[in-house]
């Protein structure tokens, strides 16, 4: 029997539990770092490989604090864009973790985390990075988020951070008869942005090929002149995960497998371009 040995140290305010054995492919032999925004029920996060070390990410879900975003009454429940787009991006910023990445979830609320429930209750305490509350006129909230990004950018880009890269997700609202797919916006100007946006929508779309197939899918990769996409420094995707309002696309959005298999897909995308 091969012999276990643990450890627990505290690094940068992060609660690190490291396990270590004489067979480096046993799960006994991750390291894990215990991050409290994803919440009790996934805060500790196993480090798999190093794929990743040195990017840096920057996770921008769409509205929060006094703006819910796009809204729809299901079943006398309320269906709110920031809720949703939070816990995918949660999820998504978990997997790039787990590869080594310095992630930073720019919209926060401390005390949600990953949520295993289909209805996800509202609330209006989301913060942005930093800790400060968000305004209700909206061009001051992406200007608060854009120079949040912005400054961390800087900082490590002097730490010798080279890859840096935001990731901006959001639900769409149409008629109720509007079934979407998830599409993709990049900055005009990047052709960096249009790379990564490219891969991300060819990830998804393989994925939904080989295990829905014959269903066809109808995600788009555009350009678009939006202020996240055009005020950030760091190389942009702006992502749209469905249409709140339609019935089929709701079911990407509140079974938490189908939340967890967007995030993993668009994780992969992302890494794929690493």
């Amino acid at each position: 029997m091969r012999k276990l040995f643990s450890t627990a140290v505290v690094v940068c305010g992060l609660f690190v539990l490291s396990a270590f054995n004489d067979d480096p492919k046993s799960p006994e032999a991750l390291r894990y770092v215990n991050y409290s925004i994803f919440g009790k029920d996934y805060a500790k996060t196993p480090i798999y490989d190093s794929q990743l070390k040195g990017h840096v990410y920057y996770i921008v879900s769409g509205h929060g604090g006094p703006d819910p975003g796009a809204m729809f009454n299901k079943d006398g429940n309320w269906l709110c864009e920031d809720e949703y787009a939070y816990d995918v991006s949660l999820r998504m910023a978990r997997n790039l973790i787990t590869h080594g990445a310095k992630v930073y979830m720019v919209t926060r609320d401390e005390n949600d985390g990953i949520r295993d429930e289909e209805y996800l209750s509202p609330d209006k305490d989301e913060t942005v990075w930093g800790g400060s509350g968000m305004p209700l006129n909206q061009r001051a909230r992406l200007h608060q988020r854009s120079e949040a990004i912005n400054k961390l950018y800087h900082e490590n880009k002097a730490k010798g951070y080279e890859v840096q890269r935001t990731i901006i997700t959001h639900v769409d609202s149409r008629y109720e008869d509007h079934k979407i797919d998830v599409f993709f916006y990049y900055n005009p100007k990047s052709t960096s942005g249009q790379s990564l946006a490219n891969t991300m929508y060819t990830t998804i779309k393989s994925e939904y090929d080989e295990h829905q197939k014959g269903r066809g899918y109808t995600g788009v990769v555009k350009s678009r002149d939006l202020w996240m996409l055009r005020e950030t420094i760091p190389t942009s995707v702006y992502i749209e995960l469905g249409n709140i309002s339609n019935s089929f696309d709701q079911r990407r959005l509140l079974i938490p497998n189908n939340r967890q298999a967007i995030a993993n897909w668009l994780a992969d995308g992302i890494i794929k371009e690493s």
